[in-house]
């Protein structure tokens, strides 16, 4: 008796549900999307515009030291890359600029005005930069710009200051005449950079 009164609750409850799901199913309606169009051979067929997926290759490090030394690499170049972007960014700045300044003067004058500028506003990020960050942002320099850090201070500072600030990068073991070579010595520095720019990494 039990199990009769236990089927028939089992089966009242199952079609009550085969009832209830389809309604709650059908009021529930997705959004419309607006799809572009495209029309080939007299049809107008949809057009999604996917977003790229990159497949990194796996890498192989020898042993925990290298596998150290690149994730280290990584952290630097995300650190560094933002500020070589502002670089170059400053320097296209300046160049518009400079055209439209007639004398000598004036010149220096707006270049000190552009220096203590931007000394306010990174002075404290520069100051905790490494040495090692610091190669890497005069290597990033000449990416961005295809000059290198040298060659900019000669540019707007004149050769003595250049000069001067090459043999203090010197003293710490850098060099303002770092030139990057993405093909050859920096082939690593430019595929990382790519993933970086790419938000792969």
């Amino acid at each position: 008796m039990f199990a009769m009164k236990s089927s028939v609750w089992f089966f009242l409850i199952l079609s009550l549900y085969f009832e209830v799901v389809p309604a709650q199913v059908n009021k529930t309606r997705k959004k419309d999307t607006v799809l572009k169009g495209q029309i080939w051979q007299n049809d107008t067929l949809p057009h999604i515009e996917l977003k790229e997926i990159a497949i990194l290759p796996p890498r192989h490090f020898k042993n925990r030291w290298q596998e150290r030394r690149y994730w280290r690499l990584v952290y630097n170049l995300k650190k560094v890359l933002p500020y070589s972007k502002i670089v170059s960014a400053t320097i296209q700045d300046v160049d518009r600029h400079l055209v439209n300044i007639k004398t000598d003067k004036e010149r220096r004058n707006y270049i000190h005005r552009v220096e203590d500028s931007l000394w306010g506003v990174y002075e404290q990020d520069m100051r905790k930069m490494t040495v090692t960050q610091g190669k890497l942002l005069f290597k990033l320099v000449d990416r961005q710009t295809s000059k290198t850090t040298y060659y900019w201070i000669d540019h707007y500072r004149g050769s003595f200051s250049a000069f001067f600030w090459q043999a203090m990068a010197r003293l710490f073991g850098s060099n303002l005449k770092s030139a990057y070579d993405p093909q050859g010595k920096d082939r690593l520095i430019e595929e990382l950079v790519g993933y970086i720019e790419r938000g792969l990494i």
